[in-house]
């Protein structure tokens, strides 16, 4: 492995504990303005400091990422059809490795659709983008995408992300199911956990602490930190999981605390509290 390859791979997985948090911002490329994910620009700022990478397309980077920050990027570059189309799985490569080294990317990511129609196109696509990005020293996550009729159960897993350590991907990330270890173990590349639909906080820590303790290197989450009430709270509740060892009672003791105290600063912020009246003359009335 050449030095800039596992320069951009410890960027993402941290050297001193082998452990990673991914915040996913990239849902918009096949669902759109998605709830609360509307004004992405909104939503990254805070929670940028907390997350060691941030999973999101070109278009949002570009217009939503500040070119000053240091928080490495993986850059989703698969991409062809929407939520109301016919077939999710049927993706292709939509972004050039250039325009990835352009954006300063520590990764590319794209999706893999085994057992599906499209498996052949989309595992033949993640052959030739390892390929090319081997070139450039460029790190590739294989994201093993599953539809509807697709199940999560540890079999299916073991058969998807071993085609994708298979086909050269250096990080592959899927989903948590029950026996994980056995996904972990035959998988040859680190792995980390896709945080998938809204559950409640607590739920979403236990899965976090379930992923790692099972073996991932760490998880992926987007809509369980930035759909949650207070996702300043959540993130730091996931990353005390992640590099702290704490427990799951633990990291939602810390959310309901984080959770509070942000409550109470805007309580105490009147300033906020008049500035919300002065632009809301109705508010004003009543």
């Amino acid at each position: 492995m050449d030095w800039g390859l596992k320069n951009r791979l410890s960027r993402i997985i941290k050297s001193h504990d082998n452990r990673a948090l991914m915040l996913a911002v990239d849902h918009g490329y096949f669902l759109g303005p998605t709830e609360k994910l509307e004004e992405p620009n909104k939503v990254v700022a805070p929670l940028l400091k907390y997350c060691d990478s941030l999973m999101v397309t070109r278009g949002v980077q570009r217009t939503s990422v500040p070119a000053t920050s240091d928080t490495p990027m993986v850059l989703r570059v698969s991409g062809g059809s929407s939520i109301i189309g016919d077939d999710l799985s049927q993706e292709d490569i939509t972004v050039s490795l250039e325009d990835a080294i352009r954006l300063n990317a520590s990764a590319v990511a794209m999706s893999i659709f085994v057992g599906s129609k499209y498996e052949y196109q989309t595992i033949v696509n993640l052959g030739k983008l390892v390929s090319e990005a081997e070139r450039y020293g460029m790190p590739v996550l294989a994201v093993t995408a599953v539809g509807k009729e697709l199940g999560k159960d540890a079999r299916y897993l073991s058969l998807a992300c071993r085609i994708a350590a298979e086909q050269g991907a250096h990080i592959v990330k899927t989903y948590y199911c029950d026996n994980f270890e056995k996904v972990v173990q035959s998988c040859p590349v680190p792995i980390i956990v896709a945080g998938g639909k809204k559950i409640p906080e607590r739920d979403a820590l236990q899965l976090t602490y379930n992923a790692i303790k099972a073996g991932a290197v760490g998880v992926d989450m987007g809509r369980n930190i930035w759909q949650s009430e207070h996702p300043v709270a959540m993130i730091q509740a996931a990353r005390s999981i992640i590099h702290g060892n704490s427990n799951v009672e633990q990291a939602y003791n810390l959310y309901k605390k984080l959770s509070t105290q942000s409550k109470s600063k805007k309580l105490n912020n009147p300033t906020q509290s008049k500035s919300k009246k002065l632009n809301n003359p109705t508010q004003s009335k009543k």
